[in-house]
């Protein structure tokens, strides 16, 4: 029997967020031994060869000289500073505690959509965002719980993410999708590879082959999230985004002895159920003109994770 168009999309980004979850996991794994910065250094520099046979395929002429410099620098600052902030993130903080952070990039993405795009958000969506936001104060329970460097990085990684891809939406298709992918690949070649100088761990050949998995999960899970957005609705596939949670849980209690304390999964879960309304009420009609969570796609960018409504402007549906 053929499934329908929203099940095919919904399957296929479960798919993804699964070889993204397993993407966190090894950056986890790698993270108690090495920097942060030197894993996103190697694995950013093993994906560079993946992401150059995409740009080849691509017959759309043009240099890496941006259109809209001020904004191609802002979202290459802000995709290298995100890309940095998640691994830190990842390598210092239970797998759950940094979704649950990180689920709030489609909260700040509807803030950030009024002044940046123009976008008239209504009570019900502000209101979402406010509970929303109410929620990562549950995860981190400030006073209760010592908050370490890798809840700020979170925070930062969401916010830093949430910049960058209302960016993309601001600029549509007025910037080349080259210029947009390759730009912060070169800025984060350039600030890891200064932190390298400061803290570098040789790596054992093993590790370092992991770092190309990370580089490779990333790529894959972009096109299965392009497949699935083409299958079914969005409103549909993009709540799947949350699952990665369920996969945190697995993946933090069998392999890192993490436990989920109840703080954090009632916090999760008013951050999941805020930004799934949000995504819900873009989708009727009449309520949202840009529609800046839904085309975000959610997934928080980083080089090893490029951003698949970029690659599908660099891959174009075949018919």
């Amino acid at each position: 029997m053929a499934l329908s168009g929203n099940v095919k999309g919904a399957l296929l980004q479960l798919a993804a967020m699964g070889l993204y979850a397993t993407h966190d996991v090894i950056i986890k794994s790698l993270g108690a031994t090495y920097p942060a910065l030197q894993i996103l250094f190697f694995a950013s520099l093993l994906s560079f060869p993946l992401v150059s046979i995409i740009l080849m395929s691509n017959p759309q002429p043009g240099t890496l000289r941006p259109a809209n410099p001020g904004w191609v620098v802002l979202r290459t600052i802000c995709a290298v500073v995100a890309g940095m902030a998640g691994f830190y993130a990842f390598s210092t903080l239970p797998l759950t505690q940094v979704y649950a952070i990180l689920f709030t990039t489609p909260l700040l993405i509807t803030m950030l959509s009024i002044p940046l795009l123009g976008e008239r958000v209504g009570i019900h969506r502000l209101g979402a965002v406010v509970v929303g936001l109410s929620g990562v104060l549950i995860v981190l329970r400030p006073g209760t719980q010592e908050l370490q460097l890798g809840h700020l990085a979170a925070m930062c990684s969401a916010m830093a993410g949430a910049v960058a891809a209302i960016v993309i939406r601001r600029l549509g298709s007025r910037e080349r999708p080259l210029v947009l992918m390759m730009w912060p690949m070169l800025g984060n070649f350039l600030a890891t590879g200064a932190a390298l100088t400061v803290s570098y761990q040789p790596m054992q050949l093993h590790h370092f082959g992991m770092t190309g998995i990370i580089a490779s999960l990333g790529l894959i899970a972009s096109f299965l999230v392009i497949q699935a957005y083409r299958a079914g609705e969005a409103t549909t596939v993009a709540p799947m985004q949350y699952s990665q949670i369920l996969w945190a849980t697995g993946y933090g209690w069998f392999l890192f002895g993490e436990s989920v304390d109840l703080p954090t999964i009632v916090g999760a879960s008013v951050i999941i159920a805020s930004g799934i309304y949000i995504v819900v009420r873009e989708g009727r009609g009449g309520v949202s003109v840009n529609r800046p969570v839904t085309s975000s796609r959610m997934r928080s960018e980083t080089v090893t994770t490029p951003k698949s409504t970029i690659m599908q402007r660099l891959w174009p549906q075949r018919s």
